[in-house]
């Protein structure tokens, strides 16, 4: 079995290898990377029409709410990817900082649109309900991409690549966020929890979430000004 495995793995390589585009992906991580954030880029453009056609035909706030968070998404990945193709022969080290600055302040007004999206659920008790072979699932595909996560950035820590890093900051704060929403869903949808401490338990993950983005968003900052006076 395990020979098999190896010999459908080296076809499909070998397959992906005769397209420009498949030795890419299998040849470079740059460019993998990119291509995974423009992948991401479309579902989040989606996602941000889907809720903001909702808010405006109900004249709801959550769903312009979670319009504004996946739009905030769509900017920074955007920019990710227009860079990369704007700059396609040659990395420019200052227009990389430019898109990490960018990003660290989308990331800033990420925290803050966030924690209008906790507090319009929790104060009008907004949470998805699923059956528990559904919300099982949903678990499983949120932990693999935190796990997803953590691989990368051991893999990657040491690329000098600020593009990257934007990248991996930007996956970051969207998994936790994805922790968040899980968390409600399963507390609604399993029912272990009263009403108050589920309440007081979602106010402390949420909180912890909206000051993990946020410190994402100064470390760019912080990250990108440090290499400005650097160079001064």
């Amino acid at each position: 079995k395990r020979y098999q495995r190896v010999n459908i793995q080296q076809k499909l390589t070998g397959q992906l290898t005769k397209t420009t585009v498949g030795k890419r992906v299998i040849n470079e991580q740059r460019y993998r990377m990119v291509l995974a954030a423009a992948i991401s880029l479309s579902f989040n453009f989606l996602y941000a029409l889907y809720h903001g056609v909702l808010g405006v035909v109900h004249s709801s706030l959550w769903f312009i709410t979670m319009c504004a968070y996946y739009a905030i998404l769509s900017v920074m990945r955007f920019s990710v990817v227009l860079f990369e193709y704007k700059n396609k022969s040659k990395s420019s080290a200052d227009t990389e900082f430019f898109v990490m600055r960018l990003s660290g302040i989308l990331l800033i007004l990420l925290s803050f649109v966030l924690s209008g999206v906790i507090y319009i659920s929790l104060s009008q008790n907004i949470a998805v309900k699923y059956d528990e072979i559904l919300m099982i699932t949903i678990a499983a595909y949120t932990f693999f991409k935190i796990i997803m996560a953590i691989v990368k950035a051991v893999k990657q820590h040491k690329n000098p690549s600020p593009l990257l890093a934007v990248i991996r900051n930007i996956g970051y704060a969207e998994a936790a966020a994805s922790i968040l929403t899980l968390q409600r869903s399963m507390l609604v949808s399993f029912g272990t929890m009263d009403n108050t401490e589920a309440h007081i338990m979602n106010i402390l993950t949420g909180a912890a979430v909206c000051l993990y983005v946020l410190t994402i968003g100064m470390y760019l900052l912080l990250k990108r000004n440090n290499r400005t006076k650097t160079a001064i």
